[in-house]
């Protein structure tokens, strides 16, 4: 089988800048979420840029979906993360066998009462990792829509709320492989991101070598030196202050030009949606808060646009046919739509 290519770079990490003065909270909680990436590195190599797209998704807040080849540590990447956030988190093997009441929970008899009691399944975390979720089938894939859209869950006509912050990080192989099912575009349309995880460069993978001879075992993080450098307190503050980041009419124009220019595009059979207009204004915000800003930038919108709306399109069969790709077309349209001054 052929090696897939991937769709498009990483997401860059935050250029240094400095903080925004006046807001003690907000620079605390800053300083705090930038040395996750520390953190995570100790135990992930070379994977900055998904680092800081998981973190958006936690300022935001919203669902991350990683792609990439089986081996490139996207669950270890998500495990480091938890860790140096001290966040509960839960892992869901999806396979073909699964079923939808083994993730959001299901109602079982207690012979002692005789009685129903609702036990609740791994979706009640603040950070749930389902492992490869284009390999269980379809049926499986949707029990996880009300719990992304609405942060609940309905079981036997009662509604649960989840754990606050909730987020998934999803991780899937790229689809050509053998065994995969497809998510279906109304689930693609609630992650907020769509990350990519290429194979490491060679200096990279001549580290993670040196570090797995020297001893480091992926199951025992506590031992690479991983350790908790943020809170939920601070993942609070922070999101209040993103919520203050202004950001201009040019720029907010700007935003919905490039996304009706999604709609129009030839090689696109579907455009994005205004839910992905939205999620492209509440990434920016984030991406310039973490940046040490309190206003956004066009070229933040530039910077988010691709990983924020490459799986909210279709391309045309003929453009697949011509080696197209979304991140190909998307490229095109920063390109040519206007940017504000």
């Amino acid at each position: 089988m052929s090696q897939p290519r991937n769709e498009a770079p990483p997401l860059p990490v935050p250029p240094p800048s400095p903080a925004v003065a006046g807001d003690e909270s907000s620079e605390r909680a800053r300083d705090a979420l930038l040395k996750v990436r520390r953190e995570v590195a100790k135990a992930v190599v070379g994977q900055d840029a998904t680092v800081t797209g998981l973190l958006i998704a936690l300022l935001t807040p919203g669902h991350v979906l990683l792609e990439g080849v089986p081996g490139v540590a996207k669950t270890l990447l998500v495990r480091s993360l938890s860790a140096a956030l001290s966040l509960d988190t839960k892992r869901v093997q999806f396979t073909p066998d699964l079923m939808p009441g083994d993730v959001t929970g299901s109602l079982v008899y207690d012979a002692s009462t005789s009685a129903f009691s609702f036990r609740e399944g791994p979706v009640f975390t603040n950070l749930m990792l389902a492992d490869e979720i284009n390999r269980t089938p379809p049926k499986t894939q949707a029990s996880l829509l009300e719990a992304m859209e609405e942060r609940q869950v309905s079981v036997d006509g009662v509604t649960r709320a989840l754990p606050e912050p909730f987020i998934v990080a999803a991780t899937q192989n790229p689809v050509e492989y053998e065994g995969t099912y497809p998510l279906p575009e109304a689930q693609l349309d609630r992650f907020l991101l769509k990350l990519t995880m290429d194979l490491p460069e060679r200096k990279d993978e001549i580290e993670i070598i040196r570090r797995h001879a020297l001893g480091f075992d992926p199951r025992n993080l506590a031992a690479a030196g991983v350790r908790a450098v943020a809170s939920a307190a601070d993942l609070a503050d922070a999101r209040v202050a993103v919520s203050k980041v202004s950001i201009a009419p040019e720029v907010l124009a700007y935003i919905v030009d490039i996304v009706r220019a999604t709609r129009s595009a030839p090689s696109f059979q579907m455009g994005v949606s205004p839910r992905g207009a939205t999620a492209l204004l509440n990434t920016s915000r984030a991406w310039a808060w973490l940046s040490g800003r309190d206003f956004v930038t066009p070229d933040d919108v530039k910077v988010l646009a691709p990983p924020c709306l490459r799986h909210r399109v279709a391309l045309r069969p003929e453009a697949q046919m011509d080696g197209v790709n979304a991140d190909d077309v998307l490229a095109s349209i920063l390109a040519t739509v206007p940017v504000p001054r």
